[in-house]
């Protein structure tokens, strides 16, 4: 519940329309009490007999079976005001300003007499009823919208810090959570307890409100019926009780194999080649069978739950009125009209009441889901800029790797690793797959966090720069490019305001100007989901053009030719060429042919440097290194 609380007032802004939508429900339960008070003033058509002619104790008259001879001679003597054997109503308006009924409702009417004559004048009831209708629509719409626009805002608040918190994670945490968890979580959890906000103030504000402040009025009106209200209470708060309980375990179930759900769906959907060209359709719809049934199974356990809870609370609030209902006509002797006005009383009683089940199943969805939510947004990034960290402003001098090792859980993919890098050079990294390569490019930009050792730029540790000046010193080439949704363009500059010259200047360094021409509408024209409309040659060629365009002094290609074809590989080549002394490059690559000229190769085994030169060099000092020269050379002897 605090989580709830946490989500809802953590904004400023929120709290003033938090209040707003108190004082609407809180108004909206005054317009109900007034509006069934409105039609118990409709059904009193004046005091009957027995009320008018009750004997009188202390002012007030008293309830009475029977009314002897002399009671009704002294009472007319009383009431009547002229000689004439009539009593007016104008008479008994007068004689019940002087004593005081036992009726609420006729105490009501003649209250309201006094200010804005009713009984008798349709015109001013009327007036009465359209104002009190007009209240009940003004609040009742206040109150939704308001409780709406909370949950909308929750929600959208939820998201947007869920999100800029995920992003300041480090690449840990996504290997520890799929996407399917992560999308999950945002979309679906961030509405339920957007949802579940408005529910707490429903049960725990209004309900409240309107308990209290309707069972005052069920005490004005009659203390005797009132206390079938309290032994009622217990017989719906214990059914309410136990369904919560329930709710609230199968909705941590729910939505944890939503998680399950989703992610088994996103596994088909990014894997669909895969699939296809094995003929695993019917491995892939049995998976997505038993969780589509486990999740129809909870569904099923929940609604039963749900929908019940409603009917009983209703069934028992139901026997209570009747009770009330036939105690006050036939044992109390109240006037239809009190009784009337007394039921209605009870049902805006109910009404929450029985809402109550609904709504707190909401509450306890909300609840798993916050659990959920910020199971995630407690997650403190161990990548932080530290006090005072400075901004990098310029690249001058050298890259030092010095003894720096890394391991993933428990285990060391990077051992001991020194080496150093001028400003300029074209340094490559090479060794056999699992060596540790795209660690050690992964480690220069603090997308991981080095445990031992010390990586520096112009001599200082990479630590003490702050991260976005650091990444913005380099640009990087994947071994999956990312493309999304848009056009050839934005894909290349990235958010970032560079000129049509500049990207197209970068996407022929990138040979990557002449397909893109030969698009449908050049440039301008959109890509589809992952690029899918684009060869892997052609989605890389972007990436690289997306680097380029950057202008970074240092720049980091992971295997950024693995999708070219020969051609296309020669044309990067060349690029690189032309790059080198504008450039810092650290190219990663198997195809040895990309990084045969590199001023520097590194040849790593085990997350460990075993050796470091010119290719010449390694050809005669590394075995390893020569070994996989050799491979490649048959294989292009073989082509």
């Amino acid at each position: 519940m605090k989580k709830l609380f946490l989500a809802a007032f953590k904004n400023p802004k929120q709290r003033l329309l938090i209040t707003f939508s108190i004082l609407a429900m809180c108004f909206l339960t005054l317009a109900s009490q007034l509006e069934i008070l409105a039609l118990g003033v409709i059904t009193k058509k004046g005091p009957d007999f027995f009320e008018l002619f009750a004997p009188e104790k202390d002012g007030v008259l008293q309830r009475t079976e029977e009314i002897s001879r002399g009671e009704v001679k002294k009472r007319w003597d009383e009431v009547a005001t002229t000689d004439k054997d009539i009593i007016t109503k104008n008479d008994t308006k007068k004689f019940f300003k002087r004593v005081k009924s036992p009726d609420r409702i006729q105490q009501v009417i003649n209250f309201l007499d006094g200010y804005f004559p009713v009984s008798g004048n349709l015109k001013n009831l009327a007036i009465a009823l359209v104002f009190v209708a007009l209240l009940k629509a003004v609040t009742l719409f206040s109150h939704r919208f308001s409780t709406r626009i909370l949950a909308i805002r929750v929600s959208r608040d939820l998201r947007q810090e869920y999100f800029e918190h995920i992003q300041s994670l480090p690449m840990e945490f996504y290997q520890k959570y799929n996407i399917g968890t992560l999308s999950s979580r945002v979309v679906g959890d961030a509405a339920l307890i957007g949802d579940a906000v408005t529910s707490v103030l429903v049960n725990y504000l209004q309900t409240p409100f309107t308990v209290i402040t309707t069972l005052t009025l069920c005490f004005l009106t009659s203390w005797q019926l009132s206390l079938i209200v309290f032994l009622g209470l217990p017989a719906i708060i214990i059914p309410i009780v136990y369904i919560s309980r329930k709710v609230r375990k199968i909705s941590k179930q729910i939505q944890q194999n939503q998680e399950k759900f989703a992610s088994v769906l996103i596994d088909f959907l990014a894997g669909i080649q895969t699939v296809k060209m094995f003929a695993m359709e019917d491995f892939s719809l049995k998976k997505y069978k038993e969780q589509n049934q486990r999740m129809a199974d909870l569904e099923k356990k929940s609604a039963r739950y749900d929908l019940s809870s409603r009917p009983i609370v209703h069934t028992i609030g139901m026997s209570f009125l009747s009770i009330a209902l036939m105690w006050g006509l036939y044992v109390l002797k109240m006037s239809v009209a009190e009784v009337f006005f007394f039921c209605g009383l009870l049902y805006v009683f109910y009404e929450p009441v029985k809402k109550f089940a609904e709504e707190n199943s909401h509450i306890q969805r909300g609840i798993s889901a916050a659990d959920r939510l910020f199971e995630v947004m407690s997650i403190q990034p161990q990548i932080v800029d530290h006090d005072g960290a400075e901004t990098l402003t310029d690249f001058q001098k050298e890259i030092e790797f010095d003894k720096v090792s890394f391991r993933y859980n428990e285990q060391w993919v990077i051992k001991n690793l020194s080496f150093r890098i001028n400003k300029g050079q074209t340094v490559a990294i090479v060794g056999p797959t699992g060596a540790g390569k795209s660690t050690v490019v992964q480690l220069l930009p603090r997308l991981y966090e080095v445990q031992e050792g010390e990586i520096r730029i112009d001599g200082k540790p990479i630590n003490t720069y702050t991260q976005k000046s650091l990444r913005e010193k380099i640009a990087f080439v994947p071994q999956k490019p990312f493309l999304f949704l848009d056009t050839v363009s934005e894909n290349i500059s990235f958010g970032r305001p560079f000129s049509q010259s500049q990207i197209v200047d970068a996407a022929k360094r990138a040979h990557a100007d002449e397909f893109i021409r030969k698009l449908p509408e050049g440039y301008h024209t959109e890509l589809s989901e992952y690029g899918k409309n684009l060869s892997g040659g052609q989605q890389q060629r972007l990436a690289i053009a997306r680097a380029l365009v950057k202008d970074a002094p240092i720049l980091i290609m992971d295997e950024a030719t693995s999708s070219l074809d020969n051609v296309s590989e020669n044309s990067i080549k060349t690029a690189i060429k032309e790059l080198r002394g504008q450039m810092t490059q650290i190219i990663i690559a198997h195809r040895l042919t990309t990084i045969e000229d590199a001023d520097k190769i590194i040849y790593l085994e085990d997350g460990e440097k075993i050796a470091e030169g010119t290719k010449d060099q390694l050809l005669k000092t590394c075995h390893g290194f020569k070994q996989m020269w050799d491979v490649m050379h048959k294989h292009s002897i073989a082509e």
